[in-house]
């Protein structure tokens, strides 16, 4: 029997796992909700989530030395050529699960996963002939797969992985579980299906026979032949049953018996585990935005970390008194730049830093060892610290940080200053792979070095740490310094190569510094008004539950889909919604759409709930996050999103609702802080649109822009052929859909379910709007075009995103990177020009000597804090600064709001 754990030191012999790929792809599929699995992109992603989450837990629980997957090819095989009807039951593949499992073999591909198919053949047969040759070597099997068929593998040295529950839940199908479940052995196992059918595979079995009168015949006459020839002897309807459909039974065993000498492109010692490919493991996990589950897989399989050329030949020292000066300038006076590392904490525009390391580099090419440093702050004395200050803030000392916002947050604690930051490789990962989804230092030195933080032996001369806590943290911080600046430089040539050298230098690195002032500046909050919106909020919940209630006459789960369903389906009767696994989806989207059908009063009350419970939810976190300085401080991130916009989180203040009355309210908890004028709120208007106008040259749309009309009313009126005062409130939401959409990809059908029209309306109406502007269609097909033989959209400042999809033979993959090659180029372009609208506003306020700061960017917007007297002079200078960081065709139009509060203040 298959034993519970290999053996670590060689004694078990080899343990091959196989695994049944469609089967189980199949079952993940249908385990998790579609709408719960998808990319921002729009890819379902449930049966590769699910699948990949599965392989991660029989990975780690089973430890194969050797590991493989099959999958079948088409529907059609052997079997269905001598038996049409084999499997015809079955429906089509939904369209959700289409193309998922060409993404679960990207993963396979990614992890040096073999995964074999066979024209005309099963993957239930190529699973049973390396089964077959696994044996015949001596070697221990698994094979996990949904399919009962695979039971009659089941010896003593091969167990069945069956899934009882989804993926998650596998039984462990021995002889002995076989022999209990179903009364036969393994190896008879088939002759029981051929008797009682097996309705998966659409193979009707005798009338009224099931397994336990199958076993009892089987058990007494030895097996299929033997109930065949004494099936005279059976008496009874079951008896009489069996002898009409002989013929039906002894075609079922005929074909639900598996090959097992395949001739097969691999054989079993090709399914040794392999090192992984850890760029590609993380290119397709980053694509997928499985970010939990790529920390699964590095957490729990051993295998998942190659192993590294070498770490990091450093000589460690920590200066004494008096010391650091001449550390200093020994190692970090010349031109070459110095890695920095801070130990320490940040959070909320604040920090605290308990130690500093600097590192030269480590000389890769030469093998030198470099030189580290490990500084207490809080140790040193005051001409020491002089000597830091002035080292660290002095712009002709070149320094490497990795993501060096929170290290400067914690350093501007103490009252250190940075500045001459050449590079930080964070940022600089990030331009070269902008789909990442991490840009850890030590995953990135792996990657890109081959390298580990870890110290070779010490040579002679190395500092020897005593092995205590302090100074492994030590030693593990000068590492980091060191890494930093070896990374930088092996980053150097990828980012030159991508485009990327001068958007690090002239806006990303730039803007660190004055990110890290908006975190510490935070925008004033009046708690008191919080406190009052989440009461306010907090009864509209229970008052819109109550209405609900009182619609059915009872009480209910207002967050129960289940119980949702069965009220809205079964018992009103309503039209039902888009059918998932669990019945028909309650999301909001849906209960909208339903409501604008049927006005059913229950509906308004359940999307009134939903409603206002995601108000008060934004209260309760804005509530929590105030500090002790009356004041909220979020968090910006500049390596999130692909196109390059800004992110906030902790909390969210991109994320503030301005779209209804009651989420306006929310901003009127956003006040003007003590000593201080007023807020003020600059933003660009239309700026996509403009960009837009500017990237295709289209005659028409720049006129739209010059001609002084609302720029949709101008845009309605040539589409309809009117003057832009007649034209009437539908037509301008109509092309202002439009408008925002086109660099969306927006296709017809979308366009239709925006508007509420019918796709023939929406398709003429994008007709019209073309006719008009071929400017715009001829720019946006140039676009994918163009993106297809590159590879990659750029910005106006030459950002750039990669999409390798643009070429793939899975059409909803190519259609999906076609709609991010319309949208990158456009957003992309938006966001650096806030960006660098950003760094000139900074600029100019330190210049004019001006007390009136920059609180927060939501993307396109700007939000000041003004000092008394200052008013006139910050719009100007918003004005200025923002309307000239890029010159297009048409002018960056800013709108300016001033208020004592953030509502107040919009316009």
């Amino acid at each position: 029997m298959v034993s519970d754990q290999p053996s670590r030191d060689g004694s078990n012999p080899p343990r091959l796992l196989l695994l049944d790929g469609h089967s189980l792809a199949y079952r993940a599929f249908f385990a998790l909700p579609v709408e719960n699995f998808s990319t921002t992109t729009g890819q379902v992603t449930n049966a590769v989530y699910g699948f990949t989450s599965m392989l991660i837990n029989v990975l780690r629980d089973e430890q194969p030395t050797h590991l493989g997957v099959a999958f079948d090819l088409a529907r059609k095989s052997f079997r269905t050529e001598q038996y049409a009807e084999y499997k015809a039951n079955r429906s089509e593949s939904p369209a959700d699960f289409k193309g998922q499992v060409s993404l679960i073999q990207e993963i396979l591909d990614a992890l040096k996963i073999p995964y074999v198919t066979k024209e005309n053949y099963e993957a239930d047969d190529i699973l049973a002939t390396l089964v077959t040759q696994a044996e015949a070597e001596g070697m221990q099997v698994l094979v996990c797969s949904g399919d009962r068929d695979a039971f009659q593998l089941v010896t003593e040295n091969v167990t069945v992985l069956y899934p009882r529950k989804g993926v998650s839940d596998l039984a462990r199908m021995t002889p002995t579980a076989v022999t209990e479940k179903y009364g036969v052995s393994p190896q008879r196992y088939p002759d029981l299906a051929a008797i009682v059918g097996e309705t998966s595979d659409n193979l009707p079995g005798v009338p009224g026979v099931g397994p336990g009168f199958a076993s009892k015949w089987i058990q007494q006459y030895g097996d299929l032949d033997g109930v065949i020839q004494h099936a005279d002897e059976i008496k009874g309807k079951k008896g009489e049953a069996l002898r009409e459909h002989l013929a039906e039974v002894i075609r079922n065993r005929q074909l639900n018996g598996l090959l097992r000498d395949l001739p097969l492109p691999l054989s079993v010692a090709d399914l040794a585990r392999k090192t992984w490919d850890r760029d590609a493991v993380h290119q397709v996990f980053d694509a997928l935005e499985f970010r939990v589950l790529r920390d699964r897989l590095y957490a729990t399989v051993e295998t998942a970390k190659p192993e590294a050329e070498s770490g990091f030949d450093l000589e460690m020292v920590r200066p004494g008194p008096g010391e650091l000066a001449g550390w200093l300038q020994t190692y970090a006076e010349g031109s070459e730049p110095i890695g920095v590392a801070v130990g320490g904490s940040w959070a909320r525009g604040a920090g605290e830093v308990t130690a500093i390391a600097l590192s030269t580099v480590t000389g890769v090419t030469d093998g030198t060892a470099g030189h580290a440093a490990w500084i207490d702050p809080a140790a040193l004395d005051l001409e020491d610290e002089q000597v830091l200050a002035s080292w660290l803030a002095d712009p002709a000392k070149p320094k490497v940080l990795h993501d060096a916002k929170g290290p400067l947050l914690a350093l501007a604690s103490r009252g250190l200053k940075v500045d001459g930051i050449a590079s930080d490789t964070a940022l600089a990962a990030y331009l070269v792979r902008p789909d990442q989804r991490t840009y850890d230092l030590a995953d990135l030195v792996l990657r890109q070095l081959h390298r580990e933080l870890r110290s070779e032996e010490p040579d002679d001369g190395q500092l020897s740490f005593d092995d205590t806590e302090s100074d492994n943290a030590a030693e593990a911080l000068m590492l980091r310094a060191a890494a930093t600046v070896d990374l930088s430089a092996a980053l150097r040539g990828e980012l030159e190569a991508s485009g990327g050298t001068a958007l690090l230098a002239d806006v990303e690195l730039p803007l660190v510094a004055v990110l890290a002032r908006m975190e510490q500046a935070g925008i004033a909050a009046d708690s008191e008004y919080l406190a009052e919106l989440q009461s306010q909020f907090a009864g509209g919940v229970k008052e819109a539950a109550e209405n609900a209630y009182g619609v059915l006459g009872r009480e209910f789960n207002l967050g129960s889909p289940k119980q949702l369903q069965g009220i809205l389906f079964d018992e009103l009767q309503l039209p039902k919604t888009k059918r998932i696994k669990t019945g028909y989806t309650t999301d909001a989207d849906a209960l909208a759409s339903l409501y604008g059908q049927t006005q059913h009063p229950l509906l308004e009350h359940l999307l009134r709930h939903r409603d206002v419970a995601r108000l008060k939810s934004t209260v309760d976190g804005l509530i929590k996050t105030v500090s002790d300085d009356g004041r909220i401080h979020t968090t910006y991130n500049q390596m999130i999103a692909a196109t390059g916009r800004l992110s906030s989180t902790d909390p969210n203040l991109q994320n503030i609702p301005i779209r209804t009355d009651e989420g306006r309210l929310i901003r009127r908890a956003f006040v003007v802080g003590k000593n201080y004028e007023t807020l003020l709120t600059a933003d660009y208007s239309q700026i996509e649109m403009r960009i837009m106008a500017h990237l295709s040259e289209d005659e028409a749309l720049i006129e739209a822009f010059n001609s002084g009309f609302d720029f949709h009313a101008a845009t309605a009126a040539t589409v309809f052929a009117v003057q832009p005062e007649s034209v009437n409130t539908e037509q301008r939401a109509k092309i202002k859909a439009m408008n925002y959409g086109l660099a969306y990809g927006l296709s017809a059908y979308g366009l239709c379910q925006q508007l509420s029209i019918s796709v023939e309306e929406a398709r003429g109406l994008m007709d019209g709007y073309f006719e008009r502007f071929g400017g715009v269609r001829d720019y946006l097909r140039s676009l994918v075009l163009q993106a297809g033989r590159e590879g990659y959209t750029e910005t106006v400042l030459g950002r750039r995103r990669y999409l390798p999809d643009l070429t793939s033979d899975n059409r909803q993959r190519r259609e999906m990177a076609e709609r991010m090659a319309l949208n990158a180029p456009i957003q992309g372009s938006a966001a650096d020009i806030i960006k660098v609208a950003m760094l000139g506003v900074d600029a100019a306020l330190t210049t004019s000597g001006l007390r009136s700061r920059l609180l927060l960017q939501v993307h396109d917007e700007l939000v000041f804090e003004v000092a008394p007297g200052e008013r006139d002079a910050v719009e100007e200078l918003a004005r200025r600064e923002m309307g000239a960081a890029y010159q297009l065709s048409v002018p960056l139009d800013v709108s300016v709001g001033v208020g004592c509060d953030w509502h107040e203040a919009g316009h």
